[in-house]
């Protein structure tokens, strides 16, 4: 298997990086000073989409190479700590219209407030199934990533 990327393949993650710094750099500067819900929502699938693809990395590579394995996976796992305070920012951001902080509890009824616009609840679960099935406790929750390859 090669290592080199196929030319024949589109790469379509230098444009989704752009994108990003074409929309920090477009509404950051000049727009509101509390990240929108809606915000938060679009934040959180772009997390949870690279979390997917670090994902696809890690167990195709870890197969390979072991060390490269051990970072991919170490990345995915951080990403997924990283999508874990981003929902919690989307329930600690006032409700649109309402301006209130929600109920905790809201969440675990798999809608967000401001559903059926905003799917970050049902995305989180979704991905947290694929987490418990890649990742130990121990691993979400050491501040050590465990890498001991070089």
């Amino acid at each position: 298997m090669s290592r080199t990327p196929s030319t024949t393949a589109q790469d379509f993650v230098p444009f989704a990086t752009a994108a990003l710094d074409f929309h920090r750099a477009l509404n950051l500067p000049g727009g509101p000073l509390v990240t929108t819900r809606a915000e938060l929502d679009a934040l959180h699938s772009h997390l949870v989409s690279l979390h997917g693809l670090l994902d696809a990395h890690a167990v195709r590579v870890g197969q390979l190479l072991p060390a490269e394995g051990d970072h991919l996976r170490a990345a995915r796992t951080r990403l997924w700590q990283t999508a874990e305070h981003l929902h919690a920012a989307y329930h600690a951001a006032p409700c649109t219209g309402f301006g209130e902080v929600p109920d905790p509890e809201a969440c675990r009824a798999g809608l967000p407030e401001d559903a059926p616009e905003l799917t970050v609840c049902q995305r989180h679960q979704r991905t947290a199934r694929l987490v418990r099935r890649r990742t130990t406790p121990a691993d979400l929750h050491t501040p050590f990533t465990g890498l001991t390859h070089r």
